[in-house]
């Protein structure tokens, strides 16, 4: 062998080892989806930016800029949006369109210069969050992607369950010293509350509840990521880890809305588990009762009598005071409601149920966009399970699925749309389902594709064994 061709070997192999390193993904939707969902969870949800002439978060900041990203990226074909319509997608659109009409339709006639100015604020953060779902449905590409995602979510999760559980055990609130340059708060409540002689723990949420719901949407996704590195015999731990803490951010905000989410989840989760995973989840729920019993012997006999004591409660009597207010409310404007935003404390009684809520804010109309996005997600989680052959994406379309049940039955117990974190976070994982049923379209035209030749994709057809005419033909 020559030294030439000794050097051009080297250079072979060189190439080689360097085309089999990983290389670092470019920034896409994917990029942008987890930036939000760490700002979303780690910055408590009262820190505002300083000096705008109103208040809005980092995390609908990013909403904002991915609401400007689909714009562009449908006006180009280099940002690497996808294309075409999808349940989730034009459920989204059907919201964004029944909200520019309730403003239309509330600022028309004559209202409160402040209601008009809370109208204005509520439109800006909800579009935000309308870009938040567009983002992940049509920015996300591929399983990986989505998987990236979706794990920042249960790792944020475990996190914000570590800041419960110090807020909970030491009765610290480490908040109070995550407060970054030029932001400030818009109200200064505590993030630690009382309920039956227990501290109820926030963590960096707005309210206990929010926390509660929050933990008990992410818990099946942190559940998904353990039985599937399990089931392919990798590390599993760290995801157990997650969902541990998960689950105790859930017992120490004391809240009966997470518990009740939380067994909706848990009918999707068992109707599509197989019989030895939910053996282990059932192992796994008394290991983790068996903790908390020993950690905090209290806190467990506490959620029990929420349930118990429940004709006793006076949060349950007050929650049912206001439906002959709401009923006279909404009768006033029936379709398109009085203005997001417009009803509000302490100028009006509060409604600690989203569904009337936003009855009286935005009409029937409203309220039906507004059930009607989740609802789509969750059939398109279904959907894409169904579409799908690979096991581990059936599992996600069912977690999704299941997820989404989360908020749809909290918000009918608590004002789910007044806490800006459990809203992004569940406008997040809609536009996850939307995501994962596009990517279940794909895969299964992929094949079909491929069986009809490449004819199909544009290649010439191949040459046909006829003969040529001859010349008296």
């Amino acid at each position: 062998m020559t030294v030439t061709d000794s050097r051009a070997a080297a250079r072979t192999r060189a190439l080689l080892e360097a085309s089999a390193l990983p290389r670092p993904h470019r920034a896409d939707g994917a990029t942008v989806g987890v930036v939000f969902a760490v700002v979303l969870m780690i910055v408590p949800a009262r820190l505002v930016y300083r000096g705008l002439s109103f208040a809005i978060t980092p995390a609908e900041s990013i909403g904002l800029f991915a609401l400007v990203w689909w714009l562009c990226a449908h006006f180009t074909s280099t940002l690497g949006a996808a294309k075409g319509r999808t349940l989730v997608r034009s459920a989204v659109f059907v919201h964004a369109a029944s909200l520019l009409a309730t403003y239309a339709y509330a600022t028309a006639g004559p209202l409160p210069r402040d209601e008009v100015e809370l109208a204005d604020h509520m439109l800006v953060t909800a579009f935000a969050m309308i870009g938040v779902v567009l983002l992940v449905v049509d920015g996300v590409r591929g399983r990986d992607r989505l998987d990236l995602v979706l794990k920042t979510v249960a790792v944020m999760g475990a996190v914000l369950g570590v800041v419960g559980a110090v807020q909970f055990l030491f009765r610290f609130d480490p908040t109070k010293y995550m407060v970054l340059p030029g932001l400030r708060y818009t109200q200064e409540e505590l993030f630690i509350l009382e309920r039956n002689g227990l501290s109820r723990v926030a963590a960096t949420t707005g309210h206990p509840i929010e926390f509660a719901v929050m933990c008990a949407m992410i818990l099946p996704i942190a559940l998904h990521f353990a039985f599937q590195a399990r089931e392919r015999g990798g590390p599993a731990l760290r995801w157990w880890v997650c969902a541990g803490l998960i689950g105790a951010g859930m017992v120490f905000s004391v809240s009966r809305s997470a518990f009740v989410g939380l067994a909706g989840a848990a009918v999707v989760l068992l109707a599509g588990w197989p019989k030895v995973r939910r053996l282990l989840a059932a192992g796994a729920v008394l290991v983790f009762l068996g903790a908390v019993k020993l950690v905090v012997p209290g806190v467990l006999g506490a959620i029990v009598a929420l349930f118990t004591n429940i004709s006793n409660d006076s949060s349950l009597r007050w929650r049912t005071m206001d439906y002959a207010a709401a009923t006279t409310e909404i009768g006033r404007h029936p379709w398109l409601g009085r203005g997001l935003g417009t009803w509000y404390a302490p100028k009006y009684l509060v409604f600690d149920n989203q569904y009337i809520l936003t009855t009286v804010e935005t009409g029937i109309i409203g309220v039906l966009a507004f059930a009607g996005l989740f609802a789509a997600g969750i059939w398109s989680a279904l959907r894409a399970r169904r579409l799908l052959a690979d096991p581990a994406s059936r599992d996600l379309g069912l977690t999704l699925a299941a997820c989404l049940v989360v908020p749809l039955i909290g918000a009918a117990t608590f004002d789910l749309r007044a806490y800006a974190v459990i809203t992004g976070l569940s406008f997040l994982l809609v536009g996850a389902a939307g995501a994962l049923l596009r990517e279940a379209r794909a895969a299964r035209a992929a094949p079909a594709a491929g069986e009809d030749g490449l004819s199909r994709a544009g290649a010439p057809a191949p040459p046909s064994t006829t003969p040529p005419p001859g010349p008296g033909r």
